[in-house]
């Protein structure tokens, strides 16, 4: 069982940055993939970012270049660094957490990010 938080969302100008944080409330890192998703109205969940336990990261084409994912050991979170910020990226974000044995998988409750033009 693994609880997460997550914090920073909010309103953005275009062009701007936001910092988003999901805590763990159990040491998570050795043992599963951390990601960020997101959902914006009317459309499909998608795969923002991922960062496995071995810390290689991936990320979807649209925030390649704008986006950074990382993860803090010590503090057990993980962050989204998300720079160059556009209207589109207006979604609610949500952290998840993948077991390693595709067994488990946790979800937060999700932050809303809104990025005004």
């Amino acid at each position: 069982q693994v609880q997460l938080v997550e914090s920073g969302g909010g309103l953005v100008q275009a062009g701007g940055s936001l910092r988003l944080s999901c805590a763990a409330s159990v040491t998570i890192f050795s043992v599963y993939k951390m990601a960020w998703y997101r959902q914006a109205p009317g459309r499909q969940r998608e795969l923002v970012a991922q960062i496995t336990v071995g810390g290689g990261t991936d990320y979807v084409d649209s925030v390649k270049g704008r986006f950074s994912i990382s993860r803090d050991n010590a503090k057990n979170t993980v962050d989204l660094q998300m720079n160059s910020l556009k209207p589109e990226d207006t979604a609610v974000y949500y952290c998840n957490a993948r077991h390693v044995t595709r067994l488990r998988d946790y979800w937060g409750q999700g932050t809303q990010v809104t990025v005004s033009s």
